[in-house]
């Protein structure tokens, strides 16, 4: 078995050349964002999710981190945090997984197959049982709203103005920024 480094850039090389855009953050390997567009046939299908990567040391024998920068509507997703709650990357993480299972089949099929008796999002997850009708037009509004191809853009721009702004001594707006990849356990 090849080195935990090895196979950090192994795997970041398959996403890499897969069909996925990353963004390197500091020149380094453990900590990127990856495009992710919501799966065909689903209420999702048509948005562009940023999510934050952060690739521990002992990866791949711990798991990544990963979060929603943009806001998604979900009841296995913290609204605010963007953290998810998703048991195979939380607490049943094999070395036989990798980034490309995470982006391929693992988010794919939390957003197809929410839980709602295991929420992160209350709300979301009382909706979807309550009114399904009203949770899917829920879905709908935040993928037009927040996950539309151009905002995965708009949201750097945003972020360097912040930054330009905090330089300054005024507030920065960091508490209402959307992205902790810190995965809450459920």
């Amino acid at each position: 078995m090849s080195s935990p480094s090895k196979r950090r850039e192994m795997d970041l090389m398959k996403l890499m050349m897969s069909d996925y855009k990353v963004e390197m953050v500091n020149d380094g390997i453990n900590e990127f964002f990856v495009d992710f567009h919501g799966p065909k046939e689903s209420l999702y299908q048509g948005g562009v999710w940023r999510m934050r990567v952060e690739m521990p040391d002992a990866y791949p024998y711990k798991s990544p981190s990963i979060g929603f920068v943009n806001k998604m509507y979900h009841p296995n997703v913290d609204e605010m945090s963007g953290s998810v709650c998703l048991d195979v990357i939380n607490q049943t993480w094999s070395p036989m997984f990798d980034l490309l299972n995470v982006f391929e089949v693992f988010l794919p099929q939390l957003l197809l197959y929410p839980n709602p008796s295991d929420p992160l999002n209350g709300e979301a997850a009382a909706l979807m049982m309550r009114d399904r009708a009203a949770y899917e037009q829920k879905v709908k509004e935040y993928c037009q709203r927040y996950a539309k191809p151009e905002d995965i853009g708009a949201a750097d721009d945003k972020e360097l103005s912040d930054d330009e702004m905090s330089e300054d001594g005024s507030e920065s707006g960091d508490e209402a920024m959307v992205g902790n990849p810190d995965l809450e356990e459920s």
